[in-house]
């Protein structure tokens, strides 16, 4: 591991520089995870041009010529004076990810320093995956497939959305997931995942997720709602890949009896997307070509109005995956970041046709030369339950 912290460092202090920073302090638990292979409190100090020091606050204990206990925040200054570091003229601190009371404790303690938004270096840091996450993400698409796999077992005649959404949350659990959907903001929340019967998937939720859904109670008003499950209607399951501190984000559609017509066609048509895009998809493409490309896909076979949401319809098909489920970049039409190999995207072209339910395929993808390498390949047919 110790090449792999070199490697993302040298990504970190990349985006430092084009940021014109000489410092950042990363404090929040998923950006320390990401440098530290694991989570405690404390605080990484990065200089631009020296080694990185590890501050932590007990119970962690220090370990290595370049960390160091502390108590408070207050004590890093001094610290680093003695490691003979100059206080930096400008230093990121993480604005998204830190709250606002820390953010100000942290400007008090680099006072002489301009203080400057941290969190889009460590976002740009992450966006391109190094191999080795690469791999951990393999894994946890591999063992999400084993999952769904199982879904079918799952179901009995008469369940509701709820029962359905907590047998394949026991599964999970049982095959190793982790029990956490760990998502960047503090207005987006979610348990393990989404499931998605009839009209339910047509409920708008305040959250930004492609589908909403009612929820069972005000307090997480997304997802399954309680409704029983009858024929006629489709089942969208959409539910956590997390096992190993990475997440792969996947999305596969059932019915309750036999699909109409038209929902046989959104399916299909996700799918015809999906495969549009995979060999589309690769280094120096814009990302709000996705969104286009999928839309005019949708809108030449006659399923404009269902495209990503009936009656709250979003404007995305796709976001960036990896320690968090929703990073970097979004696939909107107005987006105009380009590929770059060893990005992550989940792609999600879905559809909500009134009365049935949500229909369509996500998977997660690793951006290579030759296209979109599939890390969720699991069967993508619309089956009866």
């Amino acid at each position: 591991m110790v090449n792999e912290f070199e490697l993302r460092l040298s990504k970190v202090r990349m985006a430092m520089t084009e940021a014109r920073l000489d410092a950042v302090l990363v404090g929040s638990t998923v950006n320390l995870f990401y440098l530290a292979g694991g989570v405690c409190r404390g605080y990484m100090y990065i200089p631009v041009d020296r080694e990185p020091v590890f501050f932590v606050i007990p119970p962690a204990e220090p370990a290595g010529e370049f960390s160091a206990r502390i108590r408070k925040p207050e004590q890093i200054p001094d610290l680093i004076a003695e490691k003979g570091y100059d206080i930096p003229a400008r230093v990121g601190l993480e604005f998204d990810d830190l709250y606002y009371s820390e953010i100000e404790r942290l400007r008090k303690v680099f006072a002489s320093s301009e203080i400057a938004d941290g969190s889009r270096v460590m976002r740009r840091a992450r966006l391109v995956k190094t191999p080795y996450e690469v791999d951990r993400m393999r894994e946890d698409g591999l063992r999400h497939c084993a999952v769904y796999s199982r879904i079918d077992s799952c179901y009995r005649e008469g369940m509701t959305d709820l029962e359905f959404q907590i047998e394949i949350e026991h599964v999970l659990r049982m095959e190793g997931c982790l029990g956490f959907l760990r998502v960047a903001g503090s207005r987006m929340e979610i348990n393990m995942g989404s499931l998605l019967a009839g009209p339910n998937a047509d409920v708008p939720s305040p959250y930004d997720f492609s589908m909403g859904g009612a929820g069972v109670d005000p307090s997480l008003p997304v997802g399954a709602s309680g409704i029983i499950m009858k024929p006629g209607m489709s089942v969208m399951v959409d539910m956590n890949g997390g096992f190993n501190g990475y997440q792969t984000d996947m999305t596969r559609c059932w019915t309750v009896g036999e699909a109409g017509e038209k929902a046989l066609r959104a399916h299909e048509c996700s799918r015809e997307i999906l495969r549009d895009l995979e060999s589309f998809a690769r280094p120096g493409v814009e990302t709000g070509e996705l969104y286009r490309r999928a839309a005019r896909i949708a809108e030449e076979a006659g399923l404009s109005s269902y495209f990503m949401g009936h009656s709250n319809k979003v404007a995305f098909i796709g976001h960036g995956v990896g320690i968090e489920l929703n990073e970097a970049p979004v696939l909107m039409g107005r987006d105009r970041t380009l590929l770059e190999e060893n990005m992550t995207l989940a792609i999600e072209p879905k559809f909500v046709i009134p009365e049935v339910g949500a229909l369509g395929v996500e998977n997660t993808y690793v951006v290579t030369d030759g296209g979109l390498e599939n890390l969720t390949p699991f069967n993508e047919n619309l089956a009866a339950l």
